[in-house]
């Protein structure tokens, strides 16, 4: 069996994956709170861990894996949405839940196993809460309930700070009904107007950090193999996990491995509204970006360092990608996943490392003449690129290549005739100096998604990502 390693973000060093039963691999990734549509700091987190939940589905097997990702659905940032909008928080985080879902299944994201809301968990997080007090981790004071730093003496260790580093860097709420300044609330009152539940201290709502733990536990017990998600989220919400589950289930040991992906910028600089740019997934889908395209870009930098967002990586990715699809075009098998691209996304998932490999494979196809190349070699290169969850055949991924309506050979076809009618019109406009046919046919392209390119050669057409062959079918 391959032999997995990941860096522990826990011990800061590289460990060999041993899961506590390869009979059932349990993973939990702390997934978006729903008020907007995910940007694309979010988008990276999801892409890294579908990675990892693809490697770990190959590796024991899909029926041996789980995964859960959760949505957090009750939040001060959804009620802020709701006084804005005067919409329903209901319907804002319904709405919102499947803006993420379609945007990350354009990017190829796979849905994981299990995918709760924080509110379908609001009983289990009472019980733990009530629990942690009857352990003395947590105190009730003016209706809150606010967990114990002190009564931990391990906080900080995932984060590698001491408490009084943490209250220097961190911007601790000040309120006299704490006892320290670094205890954090488990429950919160809740006015008439915000969202609420029946408790042992009144009205109220969950912290942010206790809905994590309550639904790792109920899912996936006490103790399971993977925690996940951006380094912005180590501290203080994993790090407020790891302690109050542990002092809530002394048994367990919560997470044993911990990844954590790195940052996103664009073009060089940190990703801000101020510096205009700040975009979403959907505004890239929307622009024409693919999400395959989009996905090729972030695979192509380890999961572990930033990563920069260019306008020129995208194109280069979509080039490339129109090469492989043309050249996995006659896969006819399954194929086998070529074993380097599987190490090298087993050594603390280097997927760099395996768009590299892919590189090579498709290389050794291209150049060699088609009929000399045995089947299953293409079948593998197909099946390589799958793993990392690039050429999938599905509505939403792969479709860009050509429009959706028509298949790659039709698509073609069309545009070579077109080229040739174009080629003929230009000739006829430089004879009678009338040029309008020519600017007819070159508007119809360009809106039908075609880049049109005229010299001397001759005249080439290249469909874009928004191209759309069914505008065009009154020109050929």
């Amino acid at each position: 069996m391959t032999t997995i390693k990941l860096h522990n973000t826990r011990t800061r060093q590289k460990e060999v994956f041993e899961p506590l039963d390869a009979g059932n691999v349990r993973m939990y990734v702390c997934g978006p709170t729903v008020y907007d549509r995910a940007h694309m700091g979010n988008a990276r987190a999801a892409v890294v861990f579908d990675v990892a939940y693809r490697l770990l589905r190959h590796v024991y097997g899909a029926e041996h894996v789980t995964y859960v990702r959760n949505f957090t659905d009750v939040d001060d940032k959804i009620n802020a949405k709701a006084a804005e909008t005067g919409r329903p928080i209901g319907e804002i985080t319904a709405e919102t839940t499947q803006w993420y879902l379609d945007d990350m299944a354009a990017l190829g994201v796979m849905e994981p196993n299990q995918m709760p809301r924080a509110t379908q968990y609001i009983g289990q997080m009472i019980a733990m809460i009530e629990g942690l007090i009857s352990k003395g981790h947590a105190y009730a004071a003016d209706g809150h309930v606010l967990f114990s730093v002190k009564s931990y003496p391990e906080y900080g260790q995932l984060s590698g700070r001491s408490v009084d580093d943490m209250i220097a860097g961190a911007r601790v709420e000040v309120a006299p009904y704490k006892r320290d300044a670094m205890d954090f609330v488990l429950w919160k009152p809740s006015s008439d107007d915000l969202p609420g539940w029946d408790s042992p201290w009144g009205r109220g709502r969950p912290g942010w950090h206790i809905e994590c733990s309550a639904m790792s536990y109920e899912l996936l017990g006490p103790s399971f193999d993977i925690h996940g998600g951006g380094n912005d989220l180590m501290f203080p919400h994993h790090e407020n996990e790891v302690a109050q589950s542990c002092c809530a289930h002394p048994e367990g040991q919560f997470a044993r491995y911990w990844l954590h992906n790195e940052m996103l910028q664009v073009e060089g600089k940190k990703m801000s509204k101020s510096l205009g740019n700040f975009f979403t997934v959907h505004d890239l889908l929307h622009q024409g970006i693919p999400g395959e395209v989009i996905r090729f870009v972030f695979l192509q930098t380890h999961y572990g360092k930033p990563m920069d967002w260019t306008a020129k990586k995208a194109e280069d990715a979509e080039k490339t990608l129109r090469k492989w699809r043309e050249l996995a075009n006659s896969t006819k098998g399954e194929g086998e996943v070529d074993q380097e691209v599987v190490d090298a996304l087993a050594n603390d998932l280097n997927t760099s490392k395996a768009i590299t490999r892919l590189y090579q494979l498709a290389k050794a196809i291209q150049d060699r003449q088609r009929a000399d190349v045995p089947q299953s070699k293409i079948d593998d290169f197909a099946a390589s690129a799958r793993l990392l969850g690039l050429l999938e055949d599905s509505a939403v991924m792969g479709a860009w290549v050509f429009d959706g309506a028509v298949n790659e050979l039709a698509a073609k076809s069309q545009l070579v005739n077109l080229s040739a009618i174009l080629s003929l019109a230009r000739t006829k406009a430089l004879e009678s100096k009338d040029f309008s046919e020519v600017d007819r046919l070159k508007a119809a392209l360009v809106a039908a998604g075609v880049e049109v390119r005229m010299s001397k050669a001759g005249v080439e057409l290249i469909p874009t990502p928004g191209f759309d062959a069914s505008k065009l079918e009154d020109l050929a």
